[in-house]
């Protein structure tokens, strides 16, 4: 029950795609998009045709004059096509590559430039997703899944939103079709569309958010997790009561389309709400700090539908429920070291970030997870955009429901010949920064005991992504 299950649904990495608002919404900065020719030395630059082409910001230039029209006017707009090639090399369920293929599209009017008022932005987001679908549930029957862009194929509505701010920024106030990815338990400081650096889907976001969907095995519930692509109504609204330090909760629909449009609106009582709460420290983030910049963020959630009880469902098969299911995490993320100083553009230097996060098991798939890793943009000499990262994740299963397996098996020998224990990866990445538009980066990692037991063998895995800004 615990191995290649679809319940547990893939989704894409929060901070690449928050990226693509232009018209950023209150949170942290964006890494800037190299100007720079990747490699170039600064203040050396060749005027020639060629760097021209390399150094601009979009593969189709400013079309003509249109987007920087358009700009003016408060109309932005942005489309990044990912083509990403992962390999099982060895283990897992069966050793093969595939291809899979997504084109986001996002689009944002801006109050003040469009119609002369401030605060106001209109944000809107689709995906065409296309290639083999369910690389992880075919080939490694792991729960965090290897491929940032490992969906079902579809033309879908991801977000469609307006955020109002008020008191000088202070307070912002989000109403539309939402993900909870571009809001809550979201690193700052170690992706954005200039590095995206692990393709592992549990770093853009934990696996453990995941728990609000059914155990695989288990009957249906109306429950599920707002995260992308599966966009549902919701509010929230955010406070910055101070430089360094921010509170903020939402409330979203308990259960996300999960169709082919994502346009479905179904809002009862049956789906209940999920809310979500997080209180966030800023450290050395205000223009005059000399210090290194560093975030803390202490969060939680609860979702207010009914979730089947793990060990009585295993052990007798029938249903028994808990009213409700909650959780909480805790997530820093530090820069450690700049390698020039805060005004450089590339942001070379060494940044590291940990998450931890907890639930309970009588309910849930996985009681406990924590992850952390190290990324380092401009290792190599002249090649300032480029990054290399390390990262880990640790997820263990409920042990209600190993509990729940050991006792049958005590009655009924071998039902279940791999008890639940745990699922965990490491990966490592370098992502080459050919152009300002252009992106190719290479991944290696090895999922251990896919699905949360050693069931199915530990996995070897490859995979190539090339990112392209149009």
């Amino acid at each position: 029950m615990l191995t290649h299950s679809r319940v547990i649904t893939s989704r894409l990495g929060l901070v690449l795609l928050s990226s693509l608002t232009v018209a950023a919404a209150a949170g942290p900065e964006r890494d800037p998009v190299p100007t720079d020719p990747p490699g170039a030395v600064h203040g050396d630059r060749d005027s020639s045709p060629l760097m021209s082409f390399l150094t601009r910001d979009y593969l189709l230039g400013d079309w003509g004059g249109l987007r920087s029209s358009l700009s003016r006017h408060g109309v932005d707009f942005e489309f990044l096509y990912l083509a990403s090639m992962p390999w099982n090399l060895s283990g897992g369920i069966q050793p093969e590559g595939a291809y899979q293929g997504a084109l986001l599209m996002a689009l944002d009017l801006d109050s003040e430039r469009l119609l002369g008022y401030e605060g106001g932005t209109l944000h809107s987001g689709s995906l065409w997703l296309h290639g083999e679908e369910h690389f992880s549930d075919n080939h490694i029957g792991d729960l965090n899944k290897v491929n940032l862009i490992d969906f079902p194929n579809s033309f879908r509505l991801w977000e469609l939103w307006y955020e109002q701010k008020f008191l000088a920024d202070r307070v912002s106030l989000r109403f539309g079709q939402m993900v909870v990815d571009r809001d809550f338990i979201v690193p700052e400081f170690y992706n954005s569309i200039a590095s995206v650096t692990f393709l592992n889907q549990t770093f853009f976001y934990p696996t453990m958010a995941f728990n609000l969907w059914d155990v695989p095995g288990f009957p249906s519930g109306h429950h599920g997790l707002a995260s992308t692509p599966y966009g549902t109504p919701g509010v929230r609204l955010r406070v910055d009561p101070t430089d360094q330090l921010y509170v903020q909760a939402g409330v979203y629909d308990g259960l996300p389309d999960t169709g082919s449009s994502g346009t479905r609106v179904n809002l009862n009582q049956n789906e209940g709400a999920l809310i979500y709460f997080e209180f966030g420290i800023r450290m050395n983030q205000r223009t005059n700090d000399t210090g290194l910049p560093g975030n803390l963020k202490f969060g939680g959630y609860y979702h207010t539908d009914d979730f089947l009880d793990n060990y009585a469902y295993i052990t007798t098969g029938s249903p028994s429920y808990h009213s409700g299911n909650y959780g909480a995490y805790f997530l820093v993320d530090q820069v450690l070291y700049r390698e020039v100083g805060k005004n450089d553009p590339a942001g070379q230097g060494l940044v590291g970030f940990f998450r931890v996060a907890v639930a309970p098991s009588d309910r849930n798939l996985a009681q406990f997870g924590v992850d952390g890793g190290l990324v380092y943009k401009g290792l190599i000499p002249k090649r300032d955009y480029d990054t290399f990262g390390v990262a880990w994740s640790y997820l263990e299963m409920s042990h209600d429901i190993s509990r729940g397996q050991r006792d049958v098996n005590a009655f009924f020998p071998g039902y279940f010949p791999a008890i639940a224990d745990y699922e965990a990866v490491v990966e490592a990445n370098y992502r080459a920064q050919l152009s300002a538009w252009w992106a190719l980066e290479a991944s290696v990692q090895r999922p251990m005991h896919p699905g949360g037991s050693a069931a199915i063998p530990d996995a070897w895995v490859f995979s190539l992504m090339s990112t392209l800004r149009f």
